[in-house]
């Protein structure tokens, strides 16, 4: 990931838009997680806990609404720009672990690279609501492989006091610095530009910044703030990150219906997969899912654990394209996608029939609140995703859930700043 390339990363420095604490008071309330990640109820809850969170930005009632609130936020002082363009350090800390990246406008002719599809629904609502704002409201995050000058320029800023440092209700503690001195901003932009990074999380926004920037180059607006797009840039050498699974829950698709469906697959009726009933509580479903071999899945609800294992090779062979590398044909999202969702279940592939959700105790919880059924899948191995990013092969979407994800509301980038 370090090799030079034409256009390595372009990390640009920007006045930050951040809370005022004589206005907001504890910053930690108006604080939120990334918007894919705010739980389905969950936008009443931060909305409640402070009347300016930045929730009513991200997961705004419309993209208007979000543009009138930012506009009322800034008039009245909530919202403050900082009045040097910065690269902001930032930091989180929880009992066990630290990492720290820089935050930036990054060009979108940068080299990034993707490792997941996109769907179309998403990427317009995200470009919708950040044009409304002319803000990018918060950061995707991205990683790459470096070790030298910016990652050592990271580590001596947090020697030096933090313009803002606070606890979120998970535990873990962030902080931001600012840099703004030209000789460091230069070492970092000399350094990242040899550099190329994966997108760990926030392809649907990066889609969105490119959406953006495309109209308003069609519109003929040229050049401008459009072409980049707010990041955080983590160093994986300094601080590797975590790498989760992303669940998927079937609201419409009852367990006892899943079941039948995969006990009956085929002209002799020989099944899709293997289901064994599992007793017991999540936390040893899940051992027990990561102890499988081959393509497994756990599927939840009603209560009940299934363990899915040893596939149909026939079905594999019809569901999945023979023209991608081994390592994406059986990838767990690729078998699930191609072959269960499509083939035996026939769950159409949009929002109101998938619901993608981080944590598998909230997915379970769903299947069993809506009658639905929760698919459990594993973490995929990073230097999967890394090499098929370099091969240019896009995973299924939502295969992957980097982290630990920046908080939302630390800082935004307003396009109608001088920068």
């Amino acid at each position: 990931m370090d090799d030079a390339v034409p256009n390595g990363l372009d990390l640009a420095p920007f006045r930050g838009l951040r809370y005022d604490p004589d206005r907001v008071g504890d910053v930690a309330s108006v604080t939120s997680p990334p918007y894919d990640v705010v739980e389905p109820g969950g936008v009443p809850a931060l909305e409640d806990a402070d009347p300016h969170n930045i929730v009513r930005l991200v997961l705004p009632r419309s993209a208007v609404h979000a543009g009138t609130t930012l506009r009322t936020w800034l008039a009245e002082g909530v919202l403050r720009p900082d009045p040097l363009p910065s690269l902001y350090v930032y930091e989180q800390r929880d009992h066990n672990s630290i990492q720290r990246g820089l935050i930036g406008a990054l060009s979108l002719d940068s080299a990034v690279l993707p490792h997941e599809d996109v769907m179309p629904g998403p990427v317009a609502d995200r470009a919708a609501i950040m044009t409304e704002l002319s803000a990018n409201p918060e950061p995707i995050l991205l990683v790459y492989t470096g070790g030298g000058r910016a990652s050592d320029i990271v580590e001596q800023t947090t020697h030096q006091p933090p313009l803002v440092g606070l606890r979120t209700p998970d535990g873990i503690r962030h902080r931001l610095w600012g840099v703004t001195d030209r000789h460091a901003l230069a070492g970092i932009r000399d350094d990242l530009a040899v550099r190329k990074a994966l997108i760990a999380d926030g392809h649907h926004r990066w889609a969105a910044y490119a959406r953006m920037r495309d109209r308003a180059h069609a519109d003929g607006r040229g050049d401008g703030p459009w072409d980049r797009g707010l990041v955080l840039l983590v160093d994986t050498v300094r601080h590797p990150l975590r790498v989760g699974a992303i669940h998927r829950v079937l609201p419409k698709l009852r367990p006892a219906q899943a079941l039948n469906e995969l006990a009956t697959y085929g002209d002799a009726g020989a099944g899709a997969f293997l289901a064994r009933p599992l007793d017991g509580t999540l936390p040893a479903a899940l051992w027990a899912l990561d102890q499988a071999t081959g393509p497994a899945f756990l599927l939840a609800g009603d209560r009940r654990f299934h363990l899915l294992t040893g596939p149909d090779p026939d079905l594999l062979d019809l569901a999945i394209r023979a023209d991608r590398p081994r390592t994406w044909r059986s990838l767990d999202a690729t078998v699930l996608h191609a072959a269960l969702l499509e083939q035996v279940w026939h769950v159409p592939d949009n929002w109101d029939n998938i619901t993608y959700v981080h944590d598998a105790a909230a997915a379970v919880r769903q299947a069993n609140h809506t009658g639905g059924t929760a698919i459990l899948l594993r973490p995929t191995d990073e230097r999967v995703v890394r090499d098929l990013a370099e091969q240019d092969i896009r995973m299924p979407r939502k295969s992957t859930s980097f982290g630990p994800k920046p908080a939302t509301g630390l800082v935004l980038r307003s396009l109608d700043l001088t920068e």
